[in-house]
């Protein structure tokens, strides 16, 4: 929410094929046999990224502080890839992504993939991880697939926190005269959980609230996400959630 973007390593390294698991072997097994270079190194070398630049995360995570960045020129073209349907292997927007950025490299064009961050829930349902597949995968794919920094977890807090406010306003005589039946706002967590999509919360007693019917949507589809993901900096986005 400050400006940062986030790195994990892409490929950090041509890696002889003999010493990778042979082709259609688990990805997890594929990711585990590639040792990582340490991120600063990698965004001084690919990215030309000074240290004061980063904001580690450990040896092999990091975001980018983009104030520390000339912005005011274009340095680069920019390739899309979206609106893709994966093959039944799995193949889709990420794998082509990282394998297209990984080809430019080969031929010596300088090439950097960015990724949308992944989502648990899919994470942990029949569509698996999100950091790409095969030999075209983003390490630390664990790390990627499972909390990344904490910024899903940010964005889930804030939402939720929303909602208990409506809630304890409600519960301590609703002043601006909520009409239970009518509230939208829904929590949200970082999974899919089919039998929290309905709920009636507040209940046990008068000291637990007022009941009423709610319900949990994933936390990619909450309005805090979409606040931050238009937001150009700090402030703006302070100013639209204020709203």
């Amino acid at each position: 929410m400050n400006n940062e973007l986030n790195v994990a390593l892409i490929s950090p390294e041509i890696v002889p094929p003999d010493s990778l698991p042979p082709p259609g072997s688990p990805d997890i097994d594929i990711a585990r046999a590639v040792m990582p270079r340490p991120v600063i190194e990698v965004a001084a070398e690919r990215l030309g990224l000074l240290p004061h630049a980063l904001i580690p995360y450990g040896h092999y995570k990091a975001k980018i502080d983009m104030a520390q960045l000339d912005v005011s020129h274009q340095r680069g073209q920019l390739v899309l890839v979206t609106a893709m349907t994966p093959t039944t292997a799995g193949e889709g927007k990420t794998t082509t992504s990282i394998g297209l950025s990984d080809g430019l490299n080969a031929l010596g064009v300088k090439s950097t993939v960015c990724l949308r961050e992944p989502s648990l829930g899919p994470c942990f349902g029949m569509k698996g991880g999100a950091a790409g597949g095969g030999r075209s995968q983003a390490i630390p794919m664990e790390d990627l697939n499972l909390h990344f920094n904490g910024d899903f977890h940010a964005i889930t807090v804030a939402h939720n926190l929303l909602v208990s406010l409506i809630d304890n306003h409600i519960h301590w005589g609703n002043e601006l005269g909520l009409d239970p039946r009518r509230i939208c706002w829904r929590r949200v967590m970082d999974l899919n959980e089919r039998a929290l999509r309905n709920i009636v919360c507040g209940l046990g007693g008068a000291a637990h609230g007022v009941p009423r019917e709610s319900g949990f949507d994933i936390t990619v589809a909450s309005e805090i996400m979409a606040v931050l993901c238009l937001a150009e900096g700090r402030r703006i986005c302070s100013i639209a959630l204020a709203r």
